[in-house]
């Protein structure tokens, strides 16, 4: 039986708009100087690791938006174990960026990992299922709802493959997007909104394949209006959203939103995929267990497998039985789902153990009451040096940004974001012994997150903003 547990998507105080305080700009740059010298008294062996690495990858980094973390190189990792890390100088941290999502767990939770090690012993993948497969698939479906589901490897294999599911069976071009969302590196949701309301493909997308307007529409978030005038055109296959967006800055749905794009969705024959990959933070069955949503599809990745990659899919059984109705058998395997690592052994293993053993429901009642008390202090400190921020809250998730009222869009998340100040938090909260999501202002609690961990960002927070508007 499902347990209850509350969960507040809002600020317990009311922003406070006029008189708040301006960032003096000359002072921050003083901040970020003395920030940045610290950093490099505190990191002398990532120094040097990162002087070796320079040599063999390139910016030094084994992916490249690892280069974007705030100070001169990226911390190297020692190891991890629950909500801390330590780095290769020694230094612990508490980890609220937790794998942005993917050691949502905790790092190295002990179920999953006895669960690994013991099915490295019985054999890594084999192209063949595993008892485990129908242990995951029948917590998934009693989780959201939807009977029947496919495994991948990451969640964006999962986005990959429903949206080619949805075009052979609506045999249409075109995918809905949310503006400012992120799915992974599928590409059709690399487009946003030009200022004449055009679909174009986004600032730093690399590399697109064909031009986003031929396979996409995007449409601004919590715009019911906008949704059916895309739909209205009778070309578009899916609309591929987050319930909540999260990678722009949280933005919450509004009253109805949700419930009323499925309704367009059925009304104008286009497949509904929901995203839950990062919103699962509201709870054991995300926001469409939360809001009792209906989506024909939904798709998951990062958290359900303790930190090993893995994604998957889940579908009602009329959309599954349209997909079989037109896919051959001779050829059901050079159709551009599924790869060969796709629905392993080891990553059914750890789903399984994560899922019944770690992301309970009883891990959530404690992860949403700790989410909201980091929300808590971010809002005590903002209201109390008067600072144009608002701190919005998604379970055990929470995030500022730097506009004084909760953003409706994506558009408007984005327009409220400041490098510069960005930069400084996450250097100066790095300094003080804490991590959080890189490239937002975002916390993320684990089960092994305690009320220590989160009293202790709530001082360093507070000092913080004390020294930002001291001058």
């Amino acid at each position: 039986m499902r347990t209850s547990y509350s969960l507040p998507l809002t600020s317990v105080l009311s922003p406070r708009i006029p008189g708040m305080r301006a960032i003096d700009r000359a002072h921050l740059k003083k901040l970020i100087a003395h920030e940045e010298e610290r950093f490099l008294a505190l990191h002398p062996r990532s120094g040097e690791l990162y002087a070796q690495a320079k040599r063999v990858m390139p910016s030094g980094v084994p992916m490249s938006w690892m280069a974007k973390w705030p100070g001169a190189y990226p911390i190297f990792v020692d190891s991890a174990q629950g909500a801390h890390f330590t780095d290769v100088d020694g230094i612990e941290y508490v980890d609220l960026c937790l794998g942005d999502t993917g050691s949502m767990t905790g790092h190295s939770p002990t179920a999953t990992v006895d669960a690994i090690q013991a099915q490295l012993k019985r054999g890594m993948t084999a192209m063949l299922p595993t008892e485990d497969a129908v242990t995951v698939a029948s917590e998934l479906s009693r989780r959201f709802g939807l009977p029947l589901w496919q495994f991948t490897v990451t969640a964006t294999d999962a986005n990959r493959h429903v949206i080619r599911y949805a075009r052979l069976i609506t045999e249409r071009s075109k995918i809905i997007v949310i503006d400012k969302c992120y799915h992974g590196s599928v590409d059709e949701t690399f487009a946003t909104l030009d200022q004449s309301g055009n679909t174009i493909k986004r600032p730093g997308n690399l590399g697109a394949p064909v031009d986003l307007a031929q396979t996409t529409r995007v449409v601004e978030f919590n715009d019911l209006a906008a949704m059916e005038a895309a739909l209205a055109k009778g070309d578009v296959a899916a609309i591929l959203m987050e319930p909540a967006m999260t990678n722009i800055g949280i933005v919450l749905p509004d009253d109805g939103y949700l419930p009323a794009v499925g309704e367009l969705a059925k009304k104008y024959g286009a497949v509904w995929i929901i995203d839950e990959t990062h919103t699962i933070s509201v709870g054991p069955g995300g926001m469409t267990a939360l809001y009792g949503l209906k989506p024909d599809v939904l798709t998951i990745g990062k958290a359900i497998a303790g930190g090993i990659p893995t994604g998957t899919f889940g579908m009602r059984t009329e959309i599954a039985d349209r997909i079989k109705a037109k896919v051959e058998r001779e050829l059901i395997d050079t159709g551009g789902i599924g790869s060969t690592l796709a629905g392993n052994a080891l990553s059914l293993a750890a789903m399984r153990a994560t899922l019944t053993q770690v992301l309970t429901d009883e891990a959530f009642v404690r992860m949403v009451k700790l989410g909201s008390l980091w929300c808590d202090g971010v809002d005590a400190a903002i209201h109390e040096f008067d600072l144009p921020w608002y701190c919005s809250r998604l379970g055990a998730r929470g995030e500022y940004l730097f506009q004084p009222t909760a953003p409706r869009t994506g558009k408007e998340a984005a327009d409220a974001g400041d490098f510069e100040l960005e930069q400084y938090v996450h250097l100066r909260l790095l300094n003080d012994g804490f991590l959080i999501t890189p490239f937002h202002n975002m916390a993320l609690v684990s089960p092994d997150t305690t009320e220590a961990d989160i009293a202790a960002h709530t001082v360093a927070l507070r000092a913080m903003c004390a020294d930002l508007v001291s001058i």
